[in-house]
């Protein structure tokens, strides 16, 4: 008896190839409208400010005057000027001092000093301290800049109760450093959570094998901890550095003074820009502020790549 004979085959159709630049398998056009609404976002919150800026940066446009109404293309007069003026540069020793202490040292050091000190805190005790710590960092800059001048005041301010000074005005004496300690205040704990997080991930068998061939507590922290954190410390550098070099809440305890010595280069943008009115002037050194902000990112970041 012959064998049945078999069921037409049907056949399949060829399944759809996706492209290796395509994952989502949305194709060209759906693609394309996906990405329109943020792309349409970015251009007008980002690209457009940004090529504005260098636009008017290469103009003498002012907020009031004949400049405001009949603007004129001065090219590069505005850098130059910027270049050769020395409140420029006398603004920015101020900002790289102000990064150097408040920043790259006091940010960065206080902040893994607080971690390395909590790391066998437990309870209640803890929650505590990285509760005030973290008050500093998340209250608005005005309520910051509020508790520093009633610290810091000279009629009554809390320090000078505390130490016996009173009628020193510290702002007027040593505003430079007070800006400093201010900025630390506000900002350590972000490197405190950063770090806290890294040693975390140091493998508790070395620490333990450091202590069993009688390491103390700074020969563990010089040769076992440090060493994994290089990457993290290097990435808190990066970004405690440019947020403290564009930082602009120093302003509302000094308002860039007195006599320029706490003018931080941002400062000196805004009172370039708004009071002073000089637009144009403000975009070419808001450029140029950009560009040193291009340059410490790609110093560490070549630092980073030397290291790996």
């Amino acid at each position: 008896m012959s064998a049945p004979a078999p069921a037409a085959t049907q056949l399949k159709p060829p399944r759809r190839q996706v492209r290796h630049d395509d994952a989502a398998g949305l194709g060209l056009l759906r693609g394309t409208a996906f990405i329109t609404p943020a792309m349409l976002l970015i251009s007008i919150f980002l690209l457009f400010p940004a090529l504005w800026t260098v636009y008017l940066g290469l103009t003498n446009y002012r907020l009031t005057g004949l400049a405001a109404v009949n603007t004129e293309f001065v090219g590069l007069e505005n850098y130059s000027r910027a270049l050769t003026d020395p409140e420029f540069w006398g603004s920015l020793k101020v900002t790289l001092i102000f990064v150097l202490g408040s920043g790259v040292l006091g940010q960065t050091v206080l902040g893994f000093a607080l971690a390395w000190s909590l790391r066998s805190v437990r309870g209640t005790a803890k929650t505590i301290i990285e509760s005030l710590v973290l008050a500093a960092w998340v209250i608005p800059g005005s309520v910051q800049a509020f508790l520093w001048i009633a610290l810091l005041d000279r009629r009554g301010g809390t320090l000078n109760e505390v130490l016996g000074t009173t009628g020193k005005a510290w702002l007027i004496d040593d505003p430079l450093s007070m800006i400093i300690l201010f900025n630390i205040w506000c900002g350590a704990a972000f490197s405190m959570q950063l770090f806290s997080s890294a040693i975390g991930t140091v493998p508790p068998s070395q620490l333990e094998s450091a202590r069993m061939a009688g390491a103390g507590g700074f020969a563990q922290l010089r040769d076992v901890v440090l060493p994994h954190l290089r990457s993290h410390i290097l990435t808190n550098v990066l970004l405690i550095t440019l947020w403290t070099f564009n930082t602009f809440g120093p302003y509302l305890l000094t308002a860039g003074g007195p006599n320029g010595r706490t003018n931080l280069l941002s400062v000196y943008i805004y009172s370039t820009s708004i009071p002073g009115g000089q637009l144009g002037m403000g975009a070419a050194l808001s450029m140029i502020m950009l560009l040193i902000n291009l340059v410490i990112a790609l110093i560490a970041t070549g630092i980073g790549r030397s290291r790996r």
